[in-house]
């Protein structure tokens, strides 16, 4: 059941990033904030992996062609989808879309059936299912009349982008024929330094305004940077271990974490329906962690 450490762990990490990177929004672009997430994650993918073979020594990989392009897919999508979650920010009504980005699982689930080769059983679709509509739930607006349709179709831009780079990323890991935790290991430190390569060489010909900002902020940067690294940290380990839409589901109590860092930290009081969502994903956790 390491998985479902790691998943915890990973939900945990996220929200808070989620929050730190929400908060950045309003100093940086699009690609700034996007960058904010990957840029010193990369040496400390670094660091994690010399730590492993120190620890326990183990081959090294061998790259091929198929396990080379599951890196680069999932590097480009998932700064796509970070991009759209950036975008999602600056929508006045960001919670339909945000709740749209977390719809993750079902859209994963759909993927990796038709696709991936991924099978569930009848519990585990049932525990897919109630998580897509607790997160509907929490992130629905009032009025139905308050929904854009802009936001929702960004929003389901996100999760079919986050949903790809999570498939990928497990084919990538089991691509590579090593034992847990060095598989993922290796491909958490290509992906982040891939993405950062990217980010960085844009900025550097197009916008190196954004990078001087990046520099005078380094301090909410870092530390985006550091909960994104221990948050992909467990998503990769995880993965590694088990289907995504059960991680993905699993992960999805983030949405407790989310209230209690608003409830502490931004000082929002939740509503009666989001204590119902967090029912509905108590229930589909247990559903994929005993199906």
């Amino acid at each position: 059941m390491t998985w479902i450490i790691f998943t915890c762990f990973a939900a945990f990490c996220q929200a808070w990033r989620n929050a730190l990177q929400s908060k950045l929004s309003g100093e940086l672009n699009v690609v700034g904030t996007t960058l904010a997430r990957f840029l010193w994650a990369s040496p400390l993918a670094l660091i994690y992996l010399v730590t492993l073979y120190q620890v326990q020594p183990v081959e090294l990989p061998t790259l091929t062609l198929t396990s080379s392009a599951f890196v680069i897919a999932a590097a480009v999508m998932q700064i796509v989808a970070t991009g759209l979650m950036v975008l999602l920010f600056k929508q006045k009504n960001f919670a339909i879309g945000a709740g749209l980005a977390k719809c993750e699982a079902p859209v994963a689930a759909l993927l990796g059936t038709l696709f991936f080769g991924t099978t569930l059983t009848y519990w585990g679709w049932l525990g897919v299912f109630a998580g897509g509509v607790a997160v509907i739930i929490l992130s629905s607006p009032e009025r139905i009349k308050h929904i854009s349709l802009k936001t929702v179709i960004i929003g389901l831009a996100c999760s079919s982008a986050f949903a790809l780079t999570s498939l990928w990323v497990r084919e990538a890991s089991l691509s590579l024929h090593l034992p847990f935790p060095h598989s993922a290991a290796w491909i958490l430190f290509s992906v982040i330094t891939l993405q950062t390569l990217i980010l960085v060489s844009y900025l550097l010909m197009r916008d190196r305004m954004t990078l001087g900002k990046m520099f005078a902020l380094r301090r909410p940067v870092m530390l985006t940077s550091l909960m994104s690294f221990l948050g992909s940290l467990g998503w990769f380990s995880a993965m590694s271990l088990q289907s995504v839409p059960y991680v993905k589901t699993l992960g999805q109590i983030e949405i407790f974490f989310m209230m209690l860092i608003s409830a502490f930290w931004l000082k929002e009081r939740a509503r009666r329906k989001d204590f119902f969502a967090l029912c509905l994903v108590a229930v589909a956790a247990v559903l994929v962690m005993f199906h």
